[in-house]
C-alpha cells in the first residue's frame, strides 16, 4: 500500500511539473540511414537512435539487411548464428519487428547471434520515438551494459519496403551515418551530465557510479586543457501545493515542497528519504559552483567519485559530516559551499535548485531532460550506453574537424584512415612525410608543417617545402647526390620554393640532375696548351710542360711567372709599340712647332707692327675723319 501511494505521488508530481512547463517537449535524436541498393529503394531516410548500445557517433557503418524467418521480434534467443550468412565480409544488420518485449532484449539477442546492428521496424504509422531501456523493477537488466551494437528505429513504411525487397530476392545494402548526429561547430565541446547522488536505485545507479569513476580521468584531461566545458546538473520535482504538508512530500522534498526526489528505497519507513537525496544533490551542485569559481571545475569528478566510495547509503554514511570530510580533503572552501546550500527548511527559493529546474526544460534544438542519467553534448541529447568509450566517442564527434585533441585519435576511439593507402593523400615515402591528417570523422589531405618548414600544394598530388630552412627538410624535395666525396644539391635556401640544378649539371632539379661534360661541349679549357678532363659536376684543366693553368683567364703561364706566348704574338706587340711611338713623336713635333711659332710672333710684335696691326690703325684713322 505504501509503495502504491509513493508511485501515485511521484506520478502526480512529475505530471504537474511537465504540464506546468508549457514549452517542454521530448526530442527524438536521429541519424541518417541511406539505402544504397536495390535501385527502387535508393534514398536517405531518418531513423531514431536507441538509448542503449553504442551508436557510432562521428562515424558510419555499412552492411546488408537480413530479416529472420522466425523469431522476427527477437524476444527469444536465436537458434543459430547470423555470421554464416555474412556476404563478402560486410556487417550484418538484422531487421526486427517492434512489440512483445523490450527493445534492449531484441538488441541483446541479435548481438549474441552475430548482428552488427539492429533495425526495428515500427508497428504503427507514427512519428519516430526513442527506444529506451526498461524502467520496471522486475526487468532483467544484467545484460544492459553489455549491449555494444547500435540500434535504430525505422518507420513502418520503410520496414515494409525492405521486407518486400528481401522477399523478391534483392540484396538490401544500408549505410548508417552518425557523422552529423551531434553538432560540431568549433574547437570546444560543451556538455552537461544530468546525474544523481542516489546510490540505491539499482542497476542504473550502479552503472552511473561506475561511469563517473571510469570517465573521470578523460574528463579532467579535456577540462584542464580547455577542450571542453563541462557542467553537472540534477533533476528535481516540486510538490503540488495541496500536498506540501503530506508525509510523502515532507519526506521527499526540501524548502516546503519546492524541490523533491523519490525515496531511494521507495519505502518511507526505512533508510534514507528523498529529501536526503535532494540535499546531497544540492551539495554536489554547490561544490561544482565553488570549484568553478576558483578555476578548478574538474574537481567535481574527484568529489563525486570519492563521495560514492566513502559515503555510501548502505554503510549509513550518506550524511553531511561525511560529505564535509571529502570536501576538506580536496581543499575546497567548505564555508562557501554551506552558504550556497543555505537553509533547506526555509520556505524560500534556493537559487541553485531553481536554476536546475529551469534548465530541465528543453530550449532550441534540445528537448526536456526526463531520463536519469542523461548527457547533453553541444545542446543535443546523447543516446546510447553510459560507458567511457561510448561517451568519449560522442564527445569527440562534437569537435570541429582537425581540432580534436589527441585523446580522440587513440586506437580505442577511432579508426585511422591514413593507415589505408595513406588516405589517398600525397606522401614522400623516402622522407616519411605525408599530407594525410587523421581526424575523428576520417581524414583531410593538407600539406604538413615539418620542423617549422611549411609545405605548400594541393595535398593530394603535390606538396613542396617553402620558405627559409626548407632545404633542411628532405632537401626541399629537390635532387641531391653524393659521389667521389662531393655532394651537390638542387635546393637553394634563399629561394622560397622550386629546385634548380647547380652549375655543372642539367635537369629538372627534382627527379634528376645530370653532369654536363664541359670538355665535350667545348665550354672550358680552350687555350692551345690546355688539356681538358671531365669530372662529376665540374672539369679539370691542365697545361703541358712547365706551365700552370689559370682558370679565370683560361690560359697557361710558366711556373716562373713569364708567359709562354708565340713569336707571332711578340711581333704583334713590337709592331704595336713602334706604331704607338711614331704617332707619339709626330704629335710631339706638331705641338712643339705650334708652340714655338706663337712665342716668336709674340716677341716680334713688341718691336715692329705686324701687317694686321697696321691695317687696323689705318682703318681707325679713316674712321676719325
Amino acid at each position: 500500500m505504501k509503495e502504491g501511494k509513493l508511485g501515485f505521488i511521484v506520478c502526480v508530481i512529475w505530471l504537474l511539473f511537465m504540464c506546468g512547463s508549457s514549452f517542454g517537449r521530448f526530442v527524438v535524436e536521429k541519424n541518417s540511414l541511406r539505402v544504397t541498393s536495390p535501385d527502387n529503394l535508393k534514398d536517405t531516410y531518418e531513423c531514431a537512435i536507441g538509448n542503449f548500445g553504442v551508436p557510432q557517433y562521428g562515424g558510419t557503418l555499412t552492411g546488408f539487411v537480413r530479416y529472420p524467418k522466425t523469431n522476427q521480434k527477437a524476444c527469444q534467443t536465436f537458434d543459430s548464428s547470423f555470421k554464416s550468412e555474412v556476404a563478402g565480409g560486410l556487417p550484418l544488420f538484422v531487421l526486427l519487428d517492434r512489440g512483445e518485449c523490450y527493445f534492449t532484449l531484441k538488441a541483446w539477442n541479435a548481438q549474441k547471434a552475430g548482428a552488427a546492428a539492429i533495425l526495428v521496424a515500427d508497428d504503427r504509422p507514427e512519428p519516430l520515438i526513442t527506444m529506451d531501456m526498461p524502467e520496471e523493477e522486475n526487468a532483467h537488466v544484467d545484460y544492459l551494459q553489455n549491449i555494444s551494437i547500435p540500434s535504430a528505429l525505422i518507420s513502418m513504411s520503410l520496414g515494409d519496403a525492405i521486407k518486400k525487397a528481401l522477399t523478391k530476392g534483392d540484396m538490401v545494402n544500408i549505410k548508417l551515418d552518425w557523422t552529423e548526429a551531434l553538432p560540431h561547430p568549433d574547437e570546444r565541446v560543451e556538455y552537461e551530465f544530468w546525474t544523481n547522488s542516489n546510490d540505491e536505485c539499482g542497476a542504473k545507479c550502479d552503472s552511473q557510479i561506475e561511469f563517473v569513476k571510469n570517465f573521470k580521468g578523460a574528463a579532467q584531461i579535456l577540462e584542464r586543457k580547455g577542450y571542453t566545458q563541462f557542467t553537472p546538473h540534477y533533476i528535481t520535482w516540486y510538490c503540488p501545493e495541496a500536498f506540501t504538508l503530506s508525509k510523502q512530500c515532507k519526506s521527499q522534498c526540501i524548502n516546503h515542497g519546492r524541490y523533491c526526489a523519490p525515496d531511494p528505497e521507495q519505502d518511507f519507513s526505512k533508510g534514507y528519504d528523498g529529501k536526503d537525496v535532494v540535499v546531497q544533490n544540492l551539495r554536489q551542485a554547490c561544490f561544482y559552483k565553488v570549484a568553478n569559481e576558483t578555476g578548478k571545475p574538474w574537481l567535481w569528478w574527484d568529489y563525486v567519485t570519492d563521495f560514492s566510495i566513502r559515503c555510501p547509503m548502505k554503510d549509513k554514511k550518506y550524511t553531511k559530516e561525511c560529505a564535509d570530510e571529502v570536501i576538506k580533503s580536496l581543499g575546497v572552501d567548505l564555508k562557501k559551499i554551506d552558504e550556497c546550500v543555505g537553509d533547506t527548511d526555509a520556505n524560500v527559493d534556493n537559487p541553485v535548485l531553481k536554476a536546475e529546474q529551469e534548465a530541465q526544460i528543453g530550449k532550441g534544438s534540445r528537448g526536456d531532460v526526463t531520463i536519469l542519467p542523461t548527457l547533453v553534448i553541444n545542446n543535443r541529447q546523447y543516446r546510447g550506453k553510459l560507458g567511457k568509450q561510448a561517451v568519449l566517442k560522442a564527445i569527440c564527434s562534437g569537435f570541429e574537424e582537425t581540432t580534436e585533441p589527441a585523446l580522440c585519435l587513440s586506437d580505442e576511439i577511432e579508426t585511422n584512415e591514413c593507415l589505408d593507402n595513406n588516405g589517398g593523400c600525397w606522401m614522400d615515402k623516402a622522407a616519411n612525410i605525408t599530407a594525410c591528417r587523421d581526424t575523428f570523422r576520417g581524414r583531410v589531405c593538407e600539406c604538413p608543417i615539418v620542423q617549422g618548414v611549411k609545405f605548400v600544394g594541393d595535398g593530394y598530388k603535390h606538396c613542396e617545402a617553402s620558405g627559409a630552412l626548407r632545404c633542411e627538410v628532405n632537401n626541399g624535395g629537390c635532387w641531391k647526390s653524393t659521389q667521389q666525396g662531393r655532394t651537390y644539391s638542387a635546393c637553394i635556401d634563399d629561394h622560397t620554393k622550386g629546385c634548380k640544378c647547380p652549375p655543372g649539371f642539367k635537369g629538372d632539379g627534382v627527379n634528376s640532375c645530370e653532369d654536363i661534360d664541359e670538355c665535350k661541349d667545348k665550354t672550358a679549357c680552350q687555350c692551345p696548351q690546355c688539356k681538358c678532363k671531365n669530372t662529376w659536376g665540374s672539369y679539370e684543366c691542365s697545361c703541358g710542360g712547365n706551365l700552370l693553368y689559370m682558370r679565370e683567364h683560361d690560359t697557361c703561364i710558366s711556373k716562373d711567372g713569364k708567359s709562354e706566348v708565340s713569336w707571332g704574338f711578340v711581333w704583334v706587340i713590337i709592331l704595336g709599340l713602334a706604331v704607338a711611338g711614331a704617332a707619339g713623336y709626330a704629335f710631339y713635333k706638331y705641338r712643339i712647332r705650334t708652340y714655338m711659332d706663337s712665342e716668336i710672333r709674340a716677341i716680334m710684335a713688341q718691336y715692329m707692327p705686324l701687317d694686321n696691326q697696321a691695317e687696323v690703325e689705318v682703318h681707325g684713322l679713316h674712321g676719325n675723319v
